[in-house]
């Protein structure tokens, strides 16, 4: 499982080196080094490992047509290519996505359990100021002790 944020910069040639805790997960739950890289919204980068983004593959072949699951194909899609890790243990975030969200310099790479997003530091601590987690928030989400 990913967790937690481990900054890290996102090199000249648009080369992520995944940080070595989400390095560690990868190796020992996926065991692979096959990502499927894409935005929602070509802001915010999001990684998934092969095995995970298959099953999200799966629930969205599943689904009937409709206007909701076409616009999420054209945004993935349009967005998204499947990349391997380097020999150095880089990945390449697509040049697409890469330039629309002007992703280079000092990035958050935050886990979110199944999959990693990367997002500009300075972008997610300018959201996470606007819209901080607010005790409602929680209290909908209906997890206990948190």
């Amino acid at each position: 499982m990913f967790r937690g944020n481990h900054p890290t910069r996102v090199d000249e040639k648009g080369r992520l080196k995944l940080p070595v805790d989400h390095k560690r997960t990868v190796d020992t739950v996926y065991g692979q080094n096959v990502f499927f890289i894409t935005s929602r919204d070509g802001q915010r980068v999001e990684i998934w490992p092969m095995k995970e983004w298959e099953q999200i593959e799966a629930q969205l072949a599943d689904l009937p047509a409709s206007a909701a699951k076409t616009k999420l194909l054209d945004a993935i899609n349009y967005w998204g290519q499947v990349v391997e890790f380097d020999s150095a243990g880089r990945v390449l975030i697509p040049q697409l996505l890469r330039e629309n969200a002007a992703m280079s310099g000092d990035v958050a790479v935050i886990g979110m359990q199944k999959y990693l997003t990367v997002d500009l530091d300075s972008r997610r601590r300018e959201k996470l100021k606007a819209e901080p987690v607010t005790d409602a928030d929680v209290e909908q989400i209906g997890i206990k002790g948190l």
